[in-house]
C-alpha cells in the first residue's frame, strides 16, 4: 500500500527483456538506501518487488502483464520514473491510499500553464471513467492528485510547482502516456452498487434521482 507521495525520481539504467517479461534496473538514492530485498516499491505507480539492490540502485522483475498493461514497457535508458516506498506502521498518511495496481494507461491530451500552475487534460479508457469524480482522488504515474473536471473520455488535474519540479508530470508532454489508478474506495462502491442494482429499487432510485449514478 502507498500514499501517492513521491519520494524521488529514479533514472532507468536498463530494461532487459527475457522469457515471460523483463528485468528493470534503475538508479535511486533515498529509495535504495532504505530498501531491502523483497520490499515493495511503486515505480510510476506500479507496485514492484526489489530483487537486487546496492547503495544507489534497484532492480525489479516485470511480468508480460505489467509490460503490456502499464507504461513501464516503454521505458528506456535515461528515462525518469516516480518512486515511492510502501507504507510502514509508523508512516505518515498523506495523499490517499494507492495500491500500486494500475487500472489503465492514459495519455496527456493537453498541458496549459495558468499562472504558476499547470492544468493537464488526460484521456482515459471508458472502463475507469465511472470511478472518477470531481474533487476525488486519482493516482497518475503514482502521484496522488485531485480530479478537477470529469470529461466524457478523460479528466483534468492541476499541478502545483512543487509537484511539477519533483515528479515526472512536470516535464511530460502531449502524447506521453501515464499510468492511472482510480481511488480504491470508488471501485468498491461501484462494485457494491452494481451488485445490488435492482435488489433495493427505492434506494437505487434515490441515488439516480440525486445524480449519484446513471
Amino acid at each position: 500500500m502507498f500514499t501517492g507521495l513521491i519520494i524521488e525520481m529514479g533514472e532507468i539504467v536498463s530494461v532487459k527483456m527475457r522469457s515471460g517479461g523483463a528485468v528493470l534496473s534503475l538508479k535511486a538514492d533515498e529509495a535504495a538506501s532504505d530498501a531491502k530485498l523483497g520490499d515493495s516499491i511503486a515505480v510510476n505507480g506500479v507496485c514492484l518487488t526489489v530483487i537486487e539492490k546496492s547503495a544507489n540502485a534497484l532492480s525489479f522483475d516485470l511480468s508480460d502483464e505489467t509490460l503490456h498493461s502499464t507504461n513501464l514497457g516503454k521505458l528506456k535508458r535515461g528515462d525518469k520514473v516516480n518512486l515511492e516506498a510502501s507504507l510502514s506502521p509508523d508512516s505518515k498518511i498523506g495523499g490517499h491510499f494507492v495500491t500500486g495496481h494500475v487500472d489503465a494507461v492514459g495519455s496527456i491530451r493537453s498541458k496549459v500553464k495558468t499562472g504558476d500552475m499547470l492544468k493537464i487534460e488526460i484521456s482515459a479508457p471508458q472502463k475507469i471513467m465511472n470511478f472518477l469524480v470531481e474533487k476525488g482522488s486519482v493516482a497518475v504515474d503514482g502521484i496522488s492528485l485531485t480530479v478537477v473536471d470529469v470529461l466524457g473520455d478523460g479528466f483534468t488535474i492541476v499541478i502545483i510547482p512543487h509537484t511539477a519540479k519533483l515528479t515526472t508530470i512536470g516535464f511530460k508532454g502531449t502524447g506521453d502516456t501515464v499510468n492511472i489508478e482510480a481511488d480504491i474506495l470508488g471501485k468498491y462502491v461501484a462494485k457494491f452498487l452494481n451488485k445490488d442494482r435492482g435488489k433495493d429499487t427505492g434506494f437505487m432510485n434515490t441515488l439516480m434521482s440525486e445524480g449519484y449514478i446513471k
